[in-house]
């Protein structure tokens, strides 16, 4: 871990396929507002941007589910000053939900990153608060980008990060991290 005393960011995008245009500036930015806003010093960030059957293989090995999904992360090294991860995410999903829920692939790519990197501070989306509370924080980053969530849901992130399951939204509580 002493590669972590230093603060300092690094974050690094490996695009292995070809169904989105990945704009690796604004996907880092992205990523850096994220650990900027939840205090996280330093960070090791692997980006891997994949297909549906690369990320297939990934989800069966790692978390024993045989179909592809939307992202995978995982938290590799945490301590007080930082964490050094990975987020996988499938460009391929992206551009098939994308066309579903009308905005762009690019866009529900972004969705993903975002989500995953929140996985890798700390939230969690297993039950119905912390998941609101993550959908929050999801709608907001993405405020931050200068993207409005579509009125309808994308992804499997539903109805929460539109704000269509209850009138009004859950409210961001800090879950005392960092």
């Amino acid at each position: 871990m002493s590669d972590l005393e230093t603060p300092h960011r690094a974050i690094e995008i490996h695009n292995d396929q070809d169904f989105v245009r990945i704009d690796t500036d604004s996907l880092t930015q992205a990523v850096s507002q994220v650990f900027e806003e939840e205090q996280v010093r330093c960070a090791h960030l692997s980006i891997a941007i994949l297909d549906d059957p690369q990320i297939h293989v990934l989800n069966r090995q790692f978390l024993a589910h045989d179909y592809p999904t939307d992202v995978l992360s995982f938290l590799l090294e945490e301590s007080p000053k930082g964490i050094e991860g990975e987020v996988i995410v499938s460009a391929e999903t992206a551009l098939r939900e994308s066309e579903k829920w009308g905005w762009s692939p690019e866009e529900e790519l972004l969705l993903y990153l975002i989500h995953g990197t929140l996985h890798l501070v700390g939230y969690d989306d297993l039950e119905v608060e912390a998941a609101q509370i993550m959908r929050a924080r999801e709608r907001h980053f993405l405020n931050r980008c200068g993207i409005s969530v579509p009125t309808a849901p994308p992804s499997r992130f539903a109805a929460s990060l539109a704000g269509t399951e209850r009138e009004s939204p859950v409210p961001y509580q800090d879950p005392k991290r960092r």
